[in-house]
């Protein structure tokens, strides 16, 4: 068996057409090359010698990487193109990190700097060989499945494959909340891709038409009148006409269940059979789909996801905030709608109201009241900044807070308030916007609570300075 000396020479003497085509072209000079013959010794030795480490590997390969790049830009400046030389590069980089992960297949770390390479290189067939080597090496590990399945999706635009890496993930992580959150945005993306489509092929009924009027006035001038038909021939034609209004390929399209949201609901369902009672995880999953608003189905899977939580949860806090913030979601504040989803809002603040008065213990009451208003006023707060704000909606908006500030204030007093981090974010963003006479209270049960908080003492004095 080879020593760890031999194998170094061996891969030593595999680079010496390389190292003198650099002298050849005067990429580098001779003290240059020796210096790269030194360094690539003193690494091939570390590493086939016992007790090297994953970041042996890694060095070497990030050595390789930077004098790779300087081969680059001194042959552009030089002028001096050599394909082989290049190709003799990328090969070293990615036969290190190939070494790597064959003798640590368990540092993941390893893999994915392999992987990054190899995609920035644009090596779309190593990439797939590599995310299948460690996929079997690393089956219950969520995100690298959710890692091979966004390649697929980003790179390759295929959702079968990406769609098939989270269900297979799934097999393996079927307890995983971040698993089933990444197949619910993939179904989610998978959607939006869709509809930016239609847009652009004018496929989408809600789309504007460009030239619509000019288009119909030409078509009309260049239009032959046919003779007239009888009578009845014309009931049979307004009659075929009437029944294909009716069955316009756009709607069918539309009511497909691909652009309805069948499949995000159906991942929703799913996750939470495999989470049963979690409404933090089902809140999590709303807002997850949240962030999709610009799509026709993102307010029927929101529907969907309220009431699952509602009829299965209907007093825990997380179910409530998905609950009442519902209807504002997606809905800016100028939008003709947003009046009637505020005073929505506000019935199902009362709603909720009333359902954590069936709760038997004070403390669960008043912790899950304080959990709700916070989450409302987070929603709430940001419409403030949105230009030319109706001062109607203003007032109602101040009105709100306040109402809500209540609910938050009893459950810091109580000390059922979550962490000093949540109390804080929430005391801070209400200071920002100038409610400094609703927060001085707060800003005072919490130092009771939390009296060497550096960020309340601030807020202390930042109220009182008011």
């Amino acid at each position: 068996m080879a020593g760890a000396s031999d194998k170094a020479r061996f891969y030593l003497e595999q680079s010496v057409p390389e190292l003198q085509e650099y002298l050849r072209k005067k990429i580098f000079t001779e003290d240059e090359v020796s210096s790269i013959v030194k360094k690539r010794s003193g690494y091939e030795h570390k590493l086939n010698a016992r007790g090297s480490s994953p970041s042996d590997y890694a060095r070497y390969a990030e050595y390789e990487m930077n004098l790779e790049s300087l081969r680059r830009t001194r042959a552009k400046r030089l002028g001096a193109k050599s394909k082989s030389s290049s190709y003799t590069g990328q090969r070293r980089i990615l036969f290190i990190l190939d070494r790597a992960t064959r003798k640590f297949h368990g540092d993941t770390a390893l893999w994915l700097q392999y992987l990054t390479y190899a995609r920035k290189q644009k090596s779309n067939k190593r990439v797939s060989r590599i995310i299948s080597d460690m996929l079997r090496l690393h089956p219950v590990s969520p995100d690298l499945w959710i890692y091979a399945a966004n390649y697929t999706m980003d790179e390759r635009a295929d959702v079968t494959e990406a769609r098939a890496y989270m269900q297979r993930g799934l097999r393996f992580c079927r307890h995983s909340k971040q698993l089933w959150d990444a197949y619910l945005r993939l179904e989610m993306i998978y959607i939006s891709k869709l509809s930016a489509q239609r847009r652009i092929l004018g496929l989408d009924p809600a789309s504007p038409k460009k030239d619509e009027v000019s288009i119909n006035k030409q078509i009309a001038e260049e239009t032959v009148a046919l003779p007239l038909t009888t009578s009845e021939e014309g009931k049979q034609d307004r009659a075929t006409a009437d029944l294909a209004d009716q069955v316009s390929p756009l709607d069918s399209i539309e009511s497909t269940p691909a652009i309805a949201g069948a499949i995000p609901i159906a991942v929703f369902d799913a996750a939470m059979k495999e989470f049963p009672g979690d409404a933090t995880f089902g809140a999590r999953l709303f807002d997850s789909a949240t962030t999709f608003h610009g799509l026709s189905c993102t307010g029927k899977i929101l529907h969907h996801i309220v009431e699952t939580l509602m009829t299965a949860m209907p007093t825990d806090a997380a179910s409530l905030c998905c609950f009442v913030t519902e209807p504002i979601r997606g809905i800016s504040a100028g939008s003709l709608e947003f009046p009637g989803a505020l005073m929505k809002m506000l019935d199902r603040l009362e709603v909720s109201k009333c359902k954590l008065d069936s709760l038997q213990k004070p403390t669960e009451q008043t912790r899950a009241r304080g959990i709700v208003a916070r989450h409302a006023i987070n929603r709430i707060i940001a419409y403030f900044e949105a230009p030319g704000l109706d001062p109607d909606i203003r007032a109602v908006l101040n009105a709100m807070v306040q109402t809500s500030w209540r609910y938050c204030l009893s459950s810091i007093e109580s000390g059922t308030e979550g962490t000093s981090g949540e109390t804080v974010a929430l005391l801070q963003m209400l200071t920002a916007r100038g409610f400094k006479e609703l927060v001085r209270p707060g800003v005072a049960s919490a130092l009771q609570r939390w009296p060497e908080e550096p960020r309340l003492l601030a807020l202390e004095a930042t109220c009182s300075g008011g």
